[in-house]
């Protein structure tokens, strides 16, 4: 899906800094959440009786959820991801904010974000959705798979009543989103999959005030709940983390099929796609499944689709391995290209040349990036701006 402003976008450094400088102030990247603001709007959201509040442990609110089936002796079945957990009363599937109450399976996060950040869009990371913006990111507690790398375990592998946590409906995250400038809704940084409800009543209410819905997710979801967020998603980024059943087994407590259905799916319902990979010394680094990865994402789901090697740095239960070396992410990028991949970007390393866009047919260096921030940018109507060839991307606000 390519979509494209009539105006073409061609923007100089100083024009880039104007449009999107203020995305990578310290808020942003510091992970201060946006609900801190300066004496005078503080006041001012007192009068209006927002965002006057401060995070508080425990749970705040429940609701019941549709993605369930009832079982014998009042068990239920988690009907939202491949887990399909078993839960009897009074317990919790393996996400851990998913309860069996009476007999009926309520999510225990709607409206309870333990993350609210303004973020320039390519932090997600998209690089094909409106460069330099920004977005307003959103997260709960919970996940439905464990990965030994995770980046942000002591939110999403932890149960809700650990972490500090806003009591913040979907109306207010749509008003803080427009108060913040930023064009777009972001889940992400946690799992989106397990807070599905509190998702999908925010991206109805971004759809009506002309906000882009983006997704990024482990991509563990079931078809059914899946076909029902598609039409609300602009674009989502999938880590398709292994091409090695194996890897998902040992290394995230998951599977690989249901990320590929995921992928295929997405493309089937036409929404924007990109894809994060993060490579790992020793554990999902080997040259031939990467190759064999490309090939697939090539085949099923588009040689335009951007591709993202990012690199490891050790953490969480993975503090013993070394840091990608950058060799290592050139070489991928160098397999992925020979592939056929047309947009492939090396991510976590400073200054390196795949942080850029460039035109897969002429050459020419489209989109200029220097960490998050915008130096140059030449696409007309969602073409490059040299030959007019096609870039694959979501180019205009809704």
């Amino acid at each position: 899906m390519s979509s494209g402003s009539s105006k073409r976008i061609k923007l100089t450094r100083r024009e880039a800094l104007k449009l999107g400088g203020t995305a990578v102030c310290a808020l942003c990247l510091s992970g201060t959440p946006v609900c801190a603001r300066t004496d005078n709007e503080q006041q001012e959201a007192e009068n209006r009786d927002e965002w006057a509040q401060s995070p508080t442990k425990g749970l705040i609110g429940a609701r019941r959820s549709p993605f369930f089936s009832a079982l014998d002796n009042g068990a239920v079945r988690c009907t939202l991801c491949p887990n399909e957990c078993k839960v009897q009363q009074g317990e919790r599937g393996n996400c851990r904010v998913r309860e069996n109450r009476g007999g009926a399976l309520y999510t225990l996060v709607h409206g309870n974000p333990a993350l609210l950040q303004l973020d320039p869009i390519e932090r997600k990371p998209f690089f094909h959705v409106l460069p330099g913006s920004r977005s307003l990111s959103v997260a709960t507690a919970g996940c439905n798979i464990a990965c030994k790398f995770c980046q942000v375990w002591d939110m999403a592998l932890v149960s809700p009543e650990e972490v500090f946590a806003y009591d913040f409906p979907p109306k207010r995250v749509i008003s803080q989103t427009r108060d913040t400038q930023a064009q777009s809704v972001a889940f992400t940084l946690g799992e989106p999959v397990v807070y599905f409800e509190y998702m999908h009543d925010i991206a109805k209410l971004a759809k009506k005030h002309d906000l882009l819905n983006l997704l990024h997710s482990n991509g563990y979801i079931n078809p059914d709940p899946l076909r029902e967020l598609c039409p609300l998603i602009d674009a989502a980024n999938i880590d398709l983390k292994s091409f090695d059943p194996k890897f998902y087994e040992r290394v995230c407590d998951g599977k690989l099929e249901p990320v590929k259905r995921t992928l295929k799916l997405l493309k089937s319902e036409g929404v924007h796609i990109e894809i994060t990979n993060i490579l790992i010394p020793t554990l999902n680094d080997d040259m031939d499944k990467i190759r064999e990865m490309c090939t697939w994402i090539r085949d099923e789901i588009g040689a335009s689709t951007p591709l993202h090697f990012t690199r490891f740095y050790p953490l969480y239960k993975l503090a013993n391995l070394p840091p990608t070396p950058v060799s290592t992410l050139d070489e991928a990028r160098s397999v992925a290209r020979d592939v056929g991949l047309e947009h492939v970007y090396v991510a976590n390393v400073a200054g390196h040349e795949g942080a850029n866009t460039f035109c897969p047919k002429c050459e020419e260096k489209i989109v200029h990036r220097v960490g998050f921030m915008i130096e140059s940018m030449d696409i007309d109507d969602g073409k490059c701006g040299s030959c007019s060839h096609p870039i694959e991307g979501v180019w205009e606000s809704s």
